[in-house]
C-alpha cells in the first residue's frame, strides 16, 4: 500500500513539472542594452545650431552694438530679437532704449525684470506689442505705478503678471491694487441683485488669472483674495493643476519668462566677468605666473585693440560731420560741392 501511494505521488509530481524549455526561454527575455546599462540611455545633449552660436558671439559684445541696435535691429528676425533682448536683461544691459530698439509686434512675452526699463520704455513697447499674454516686471526698481497702470490698462490679453522682488517695486505693486479691482459706480441701491451691469465698473486686466507676487503682504492677499477672486496669486506646482486649470509653466517664479528663448544659447554669454579673475588669484602661483602689473598692461592692449573699430568709426563721423559744417558755412566751398554735383550730373 505504501509503495503504490509513493508511486502515485511520484508520477504526479512528474506530471506538474515543466520540462518544456521554450517556456524557459520565453520566460527569461534577453533585455536590450538600454536596460541593463542605465548609463546608455541617457539622452546627449543636440549640439547648437550656427544661428545660437552666433547670437553666443554678439551677445558677448553686446555693449558695442547698443549705439547702433537702431539701424540693425529692424533687419534682426522676431525670435532673434527676443533672444537679444534675453541676453541683454542677464547681462544687466537692458534698459530703455534697448528694449524699444528690439520690441516685436508678434511678442507674446516680455521679460524686463531687473532691468533699467523706464515709464517711457514700457509705454513705448506696449504701442508696439499688442499681444502680450506674460508679462514680467518684478525688481524693476525704475517703473512707478504710471507705468504699471498703462500695462494694466492697455494689455487686454494679459493673463500673467510678476511683480514685486525689490522695496520700489514691493510698493509700486501695492499702489496699483486699486486697478485690478472692479468698481461700484451706484452706491445708493439697496442690494446687489438690483445692480445693472453698467453700475459695476470693470477691473483693469480682464484677462489676468495669476499674479506672481512672492513677497505679498498679508492685507493684500486678503484684499485681492476677497474682491478679486478670479486672480489667482502665487499658484503651487500640482499634478492635478489648480481648481481643474492647467497651471502654465509662466505663472511658477522657479524659472524665468525667457528661458525657453535661450536654452539653446551657451550661459557663458551672459557670464559674469568677474569670476576669471578671482579664479587666477585664488589659484596657486607658479613661477611662470605673469607679474600683476603685465596682466593689467594685457588687459588694456586688448581692450584697446576691441575698441579701435568704434574709435576708426567714431572718427569718421567726425570727419563727415565737420566737412558737412564746412560746406554749409563757407560759401566757397558750396559753390564747389553745387559744381562738382552738376559735372558728375552731366558726365552720367
Amino acid at each position: 500500500m505504501e509503495k503504490g501511494k509513493a508511486r502515485r505521488d511520484i508520477t504526479t509530481s512528474f506530471h506538474q513539472l515543466d520540462l518544456n524549455l521554450n517556456s524557459t526561454k520565453k520566460s527569461s527575455k534577453i533585455l536590450p542594452p538600454s536596460h541593463q546599462y542605465p548609463l546608455l540611455n541617457i539622452k546627449k545633449p543636440k549640439p547648437p545650431s550656427l544661428v545660437s552660436l552666433c547670437i553666443g558671439v554678439v551677445g558677448r559684445h553686446f555693449e558695442d552694438i547698443i549705439e547702433d541696435l537702431p539701424n540693425i535691429a529692424p533687419t534682426f528676425p522676431s525670435n532673434i530679437k527676443m533672444v537679444l533682448a534675453a541676453i541683454a536683461r542677464r547681462r544687466k544691459l537692458l534698459n530703455d532704449d534697448v528694449i524699444i530698439a528690439l520690441a516685436e509686434s508678434s511678442w507674446e512675452i516680455l521679460d524686463i525684470s531687473g532691468s533699467d526699463v523706464s515709464d517711457f520704455g514700457l509705454s513705448q513697447v506696449l504701442k508696439i506689442c499688442m499681444s502680450l499674454r506674460a508679462v514680467d516686471i518684478s525688481q524693476c526698481s525704475k517703473l512707478t505705478s504710471t507705468g504699471v497702470s498703462e500695462l494694466l490698462e492697455n494689455c487686454q490679453s494679459l493673463e500673467i503678471l510678476r511683480w514685486g522682488g525689490c522695496p520700489a517695486s514691493e510698493q509700486t505693486a501695492r499702489r496699483c491694487l486699486s486697478i485690478l479691482k472692479p468698481t461700484l459706480h451706484d452706491v445708493a441701491g439697496e442690494s446687489w441683485e438690483e445692480l445693472e451691469q453698467t453700475d459695476i465698473g470693470a477691473a483693469a486686466a480682464q484677462s489676468l488669472r495669476w499674479l506672481v507676487w512672492p513677497k505679498i503682504d498679508k492685507d493684500s492677499l486678503e484684499s485681492l483674495s476677497k474682491e478679486c477672486p478670479r486672480i489667482i496669486i502665487n499658484p503651487k506646482p500640482s499634478p492635478f493643476g489648480y481648481r481643474g486649470f492647467e497651471i502654465p509653466r509662466e505663472a511658477f517664479p522657479s524659472a524665468a519668462l525667457d528661458d525657453p528663448v535661450v536654452e539653446d544659447i551657451d550661459p557663458k554669454t551672459w557670464a559674469v566677468t568677474g569670476f576669471t579673475a578671482r579664479s587666477i588669484i585664488s589659484s596657486t602661483s607658479g613661477s611662470d605666473e605673469l607679474p600683476m602689473a603685465e596682466k593689467f598692461r594685457l588687459a588694456f592692449l586688448e581692450r584697446d585693440n576691441r575698441l579701435a573699430p568704434k574709435r576708426a568709426k567714431n572718427a569718421r563721423q567726425h570727419q563727415r560731420r565737420a566737412e558737412k559744417e564746412w560746406v554749409m558755412m563757407d560759401s566757397k566751398a558750396k559753390a564747389m560741392a553745387l559744381a562738382s554735383r552738376a559735372s558728375k550730373s552731366l558726365q552720367h
